[in-house]
């Protein structure tokens, strides 16, 4: 089990746990889940850090088919800048390997901000905390459990 799937069954969640067999030479890590899983890309989410101020990261979940607007999640969390976070640094605070950071059971509980269109949807698929693992979930799940904002983050 990992931290992501630990902290939904704590909180007694409903959800689903989907495998598929992740390829190491890809790198485009939620179209492959995306594609094996045979879902639209626009319900499946991937989870992004950005950091908001030196040292200071925030996380963002939007749509696999979309861009993260650095824009817009400055706007939102009301910062001047917002950069990508250091792919290190993500995996450090994280505690997840790249392609497998879910939004959901990090070590380090940061500022979290979820895409509005995952509302559109019954459920959505982020990681379940390793590649070839999603989790299929409410997007409110999410929203409570992280205390999480939702803004149109993506383009």
């Amino acid at each position: 089990m990992t931290p992501a799937i630990n902290l939904l069954k704590k909180n007694k969640c409903e959800f689903k746990i989907h495998k598929y067999e992740h390829d190491n030479e890809c790198t485009n890590y939620g179209q492959e889940a995306a594609q094996k899983l045979g879902l639209d890309e626009n319900q499946v989410f991937k989870t992004l850090l950005v950091e908001l101020t030196p040292k200071e990261l925030a996380v963002c979940v939007i749509p696999v088919s979309k861009q993260l607007s650095l824009k817009e999640v400055a706007t939102t969390f009301n910062v001047k800048k917002v950069v990508m976070a250091n792919k290190n640094e993500a995996q450090k605070v994280t505690g997840y390997l790249l392609g497998g950071i879910s939004p959901l059971g990090q070590k380090k509980r940061l500022k979290t901000i979820i895409d509005k269109s995952a509302f559109s949807f019954d459920t959505i698929f982020v990681s379940g905390g390793k590649r070839g693992l999603d989790i299929e979930l409410k997007a409110d799940i999410i929203k409570k459990l992280l205390n999480t904002k939702e803004a149109n983050i993506s383009i």
